[in-house]
Formats: structure tokens, sequence, C-alpha cells
């Protein structure tokens, strides 16, 4: 099951944490953010113990949202030990953001 990030715990678990970090900005009612839901829930199930993956609900948690500047949803936030190292807005297919995963994977710190 993928992480659930918010403001209170995303310093601890996305900035303080070691490794691969990916951030699923999203809502509820967003109908692309529904569409890529099952993939992050597959895939952090995947990579269980390799890359946190996890979620964050943009309207239950603006601080964060705001302060990477999060515009539109589904946006994507890749860090590597608590860096930003990429952010993208939209939905990726399963295919495209696994092989962005196993990018950022083989990519030395």
């Amino acid at each position: 099951m993928a992480f659930e990030f918010t403001d209170k715990n995303f310093k601890q678990e996305a900035l303080d944490s070691t490794g691969l970090t990916v951030v699923d900005f999203g809502a509820e009612w967003c109908g692309p953010c529904r569409t890529l839901a099952p993939i992050v829930e597959n895939l952090a199930a995947e990579y269980d113990g390799k890359v946190k993956i996890g979620k964050l609900d943009v309207d239950n948690n603006p601080e964060t949202a705001i302060k990477y500047g999060v515009r539109s949803i589904p946006t994507l936030l890749y860090l590597r030990d608590g860096v930003e190292v990429l952010k993208e807005a939209g939905a990726p297919t399963a295919a495209a953001l696994k092989a962005k995963i196993d990018r950022l994977m083989a990519v030395p710190a």
C-alpha cells in the first residue's frame, strides 16, 4: 500500500529519509488522480523496501503542496535523500512511471 504523506509527517518521512522517495500530489475529486492511484499503489507494493512511494492529498495538506509549487494535480515529486531531483505534472502510464523510477534508482547519488 502506498504511504500516506501529510504536512505533519513530510519532513520525517520524505525529507529525512534515505534513498528514492516518490510523492504523488493529488485529491479525491481529481479524475486523473483517480486514474493514477492504482498505478501508485501497485508500484508501492512492487518497490516495497527499495523506494518509498506514497500519496499526499493537497486538500488536506496544503502547506507541503505550496512549498513545492504544486499548481496542478496530479504532480509527482521525486526526492533522493530528501533532495528534489525531479517534479512533473500529469498522470504517466504505469510503464512510464516504472521506467522513470528505475532510471532514478540507477543514477548514483
